[in-house]
């Protein structure tokens, strides 16, 4: 398999599993061959913090962090933190955003109005790649959304834009993922995969 050089951006909230499809993606990418370098900075250590995890492949990354304005690809698990982190996207970069809003507790003590629909349209304007995924509608057959994190990473691989082979992102599902959720994982993550082929041929 030939040296990919990504700079992967990984946001969303405490308890949508940002975290484990951040190692997931590093150890595929290890397996693989590549150097990788990966950090997780978590805002609030509890469910509804913000958390972003920032995964480095390839030779030329000395930092674990991504510099502003070089990111390749962003995998937002939730709207806004899609919005909060685009400074990190490079110019030419893509953004796979999850359309389903994680209410912050302030929202919850007022109600704000917040829908998520300015956050998506804003990535729109100001992003020349953004793919829109419904993660109740594609988590639903799984019976819960907690599957989203590997169905999304589905979703990057299959467009191309990772860089990284479906089996070597499998064999690490198989390896790191508890196993009466193992097949779930990998149903979830082969459905989002079919998804962004759909979209890589448009």
């Amino acid at each position: 398999m030939s040296k990919i050089s990504k700079d992967i951006l990984l946001c969303g909230v405490g308890g949508q599993g940002t975290v484990l499809a951040s190692k997931l993606i590093a150890a595929a990418a290890m397996l693989e061959g590549n150097t990788v370098h990966s950090a997780e900075t978590i805002g609030m250590a509890q469910r509804g913090g913000s958390v972003t995890s920032h995964v480095r492949i390839g030779d030329r990354a000395f930092s674990p962090l991504i510099p502003g304005g070089s990111a390749d690809l962003m995998l937002a698990f939730e709207p806004a933190e899609a919005v909060r982190n685009l400074g990190y996207l490079k110019q030419d970069g893509a953004v796979i955003v999850n359309s389903v809003t994680v209410k912050p507790v302030t929202e919850s003590l007022a109600d704000t109005g917040y829908d998520g629909k300015k956050e998506l349209e804003y990535l729109k304007k100001k992003c020349g790649c953004v793919i829109v995924v419904d993660a109740s509608e594609l988590c639903r057959e799984f019976g819960s959304s907690k599957f989203f994190n590997t169905a999304i990473l589905g979703v990057a691989v299959g467009t191309g834009k990772t860089g990284l082979d479906r089996n070597s992102v499998l064999s690490e599902i198989e390896n790191r993922v508890p196993e009466r959720f193992r097949e779930v994982n990998k149903k979830a993550f082969l459905k989002g995969e079919r998804i962004g082929e759909e979209y890589a041929v448009k």
